[in-house]
């Protein structure tokens, strides 16, 4: 019968023969004695339209869709759970299928079975990503936790923040970056349109200089002389135009749905944006690179979906970034996010608060997240939603004066009191601010008296205008929102907000840990992906060591570590032996302590 599996085991699969060597209390050993309760066969059905649980299917042909299935419903899911937490790639998650004893116990096989080769775990992790069911599967790790006991309650608390991830695409300079968006498209008209192979057409049409190694690698000119840089460019520019062209008259000759149309237009966009977001044609010696760096800016061929982003003022990294939200009372991940690298901490704020009640099925009482979450439009969202968000508001510094927070703002009143006591009703007009929907609204400030102003004996220390000028402080659209924050910051309580905050850094430090700084795919969509499965990982992981089913840290380098340990306890007793004649003691020149061993597939 198609993909159905006995619950009972065999007897000489790896799970029934070597279940005790390996550990029950390891990942490994949990593994495998839930992988029933985690991994329905029914939850994986979808992925196989054409196939039916139970129905009969032994030809040749359906007999290998019926092993895929079967390795799909109970294979690949616990497969990509190990391998995010092993951190390894395919070839070595398929090696250690094969030779790993812990991977076998694991997955429930006999000792001598390879089950899979890596392009089936390449085909069924696609499915996953086409069908969100990488969702499905961090989803089901909450589901464990509440019936495990370890998550209950009818109300939780949410902690909100984000991290980096290095995309895996090249980033390169503005010449290399438009001969990538050359290449490209001079791929996909090669291999779609025309069928031939690309170095031969890109050859026949006057491209063939992108088919090496570097444009820039090639070029033979004086990097220091600024008209050859210029002229360089200027080259590029022409084939890129040329070619796009030659991409309009293949457009008029392909049919309007086709499959072919569509990725030489999708390739023909790449390179008309790279072209307008760095090159300038306003100036009078032709083409030239633009001054600074372009809105939403593309930085690799390879990933069009990567950002710059900052980690600070100084610190610039390219990729995306990983949103998450943390029950701090549990510990437990309840929602998975991603943000590419330029959008504000901030963007999906309510959107993970609300996926975090459908993940858990319990109410979120509250929410905080640091600065990055304490601006008035965030906050006028959560009031709108009707949802308490804590988070503290950033301390300007304004040059070493007064800021508005010396100032005492009464809104029902419409009044202003500055430091030395001085009160004002008028209010200006200070010009406009965007908020997150693009609309600009009309900001006004209250203005102090000139005369006031110059006689007071604070003014040095309040405003730099000259003379004849009064102090202007700004009415945030926000205001009320912002001042109730403060009001709250400043109390004693907040330090509690503070500490529960904490758990989302400490659950995304658990995740750099799972491997998520560094993107092991392509796209959002994939990286998601792979977030996700690192979320499922670390909640699987802490849920079953707080209810005492798995042992701390048992890991495969723990593991290897914990096996020699009497070992390198014996030759550090050695080496720390008196012996007669040699002094204080054996010792080594050079070595302090013993290396650590090194795990290997199949140890």
């Amino acid at each position: 019968m198609l993909g159905k599996r006995t619950s009972q085991r065999g007897l000489f699969e790896a799970d029934h023969v070597y279940l005790g060597f390996v550990g029950e209390d390891t990942f490994y050993g949990f593994l495998a004695r839930e992988r029933g309760k985690l991994f329905r066969d029914e939850a994986f059905a979808m992925l196989y339209p054409g196939l039916r649980l139970g129905q009969a299917a032994w030809t040749t042909g359906a007999t290998a869709c019926r092993r895929a299935f079967w390795h799909g419903c109970f294979c690949f899911p616990g497969q990509d759970l190990r391998q995010a937490h092993d951190r390894i790639s395919d070839a070595e998650a398929k090696a250690r299928a094969d030779y790993d004893l812990r991977w076998k116990v694991a997955l429930g096989i006999e000792v001598d079975s390879r089950p899979f080769a890596k392009s089936t775990l390449q085909l069924f992790r696609a499915q996953l990503i086409l069908h969100d069911q990488a969702r499905a599967i961090f989803e089901r790790s909450l589901e464990y936790a509440r019936e495990s006991g370890y998550l209950k309650g009818r109300k939780i608390k949410v902690a909100l923040d984000t991290t980096f991830i290095l995309g895996r695409g090249a980033v390169k300079d503005t010449y290399n970056l438009l001969a990538d968006g050359i290449k490209k498209l001079v791929w996909t008209l090669a291999r779609r349109v025309e069928r031939i192979k690309p170095e031969a057409w890109a050859k026949s049409h006057g491209f063939g200089r992108y088919f090496g190694s570097s444009i820039k690698g090639q070029a033979e000119i004086d990097w220091d002389d600024e008209q050859a840089r210029r002229a360089f460019l200027q080259g590029i520019v022409a084939d890129a135009d040329r070619l796009l062209e030659m991409t309009r008259q293949q457009l008029r000759q392909l049919p309007a749905d086709g499959e072919e149309r569509r990725q030489v237009l999708a390739a023909a966009e790449l390179l008309t944006q790279l072209l307008c977001q760095d090159i300038d044609r306003d100036g009078d010696d032709g083409p030239g690179l633009k001054e600074g760096v372009a809105k939403d800016r593309i930085v690799s061929v390879h990933d069009p979906e990567m950002r710059h982003g900052h980690k600070s003022a100084t610190k610039r990294f390219e990729g995306f970034k990983a949103a998450v939200a943390v029950d701090p009372d549990s510990q437990l991940i309840t929602a998975v996010g991603l943000l590419s690298a330029n959008a504000g901490d901030s963007e999906q704020a309510l959107e993970l608060v609300e996926a975090s009640e459908a993940n858990t099925g319990i109410q979120v009482e509250e929410t905080m997240g640091d600065c990055a979450y304490g601006d008035g439009t965030t906050r006028e969202i959560f009031e709108q939603a009707g949802r308490k968000l804590v988070a503290r508001v950033a301390h300007p510094h304004n040059r070493g004066q007064f800021p508005k927070e010396a100032f005492t703002i009464d809104l029902e009143a419409g009044t202003c009191t500055c430091p030395a006591g001085e009160v004002t009703h008028t209010t200006v007009p200070c010009g406009t601010h965007p908020d997150r929907t693009g609309r600009r609204l009309s900001l006004r400030a209250f203005q102090f008296e000139a005369e006031a102003c110059d006689r007071c004996a604070l003014r040095p220390a309040c405003t730099r205008a000259r003379p004849g000028q009064g102090r202007t402080v700004r009415i945030h659209p926000q205001e009320r929102l912002l001042q109730a924050a403060r009001t709250l910051q400043a109390s004693p309580e907040f330090g509690e907000y503070r500490e529960k905050r904490q758990a989302a850094e400490h659950r995304l430090a658990r995740l750099v840990q799972l491997g998520i700084r560094k993107s092991r795919y392509f796209g959002q969509a994939k990286t998601l992906f792979q977030v996700m499965l690192a979320a499922t990982v670390a909640n699987l992981t802490l849920t079953a060591t707080k209810m005492k089913n798995m042992r701390p840290g048992s890991g495969a380098k723990r593991l290897t570590s914990f096996l020699l340990s009497p070992l390198r306890r014996a030759f550090k007793a050695l080496f720390a032996l008196r012996l007669p004649g040699l002094g204080p003691g054996l010792r080594i020149a050079g070595i302090s302590r013993l290396p650590r061993p090194t795990f290997r597939p199949g140890f």
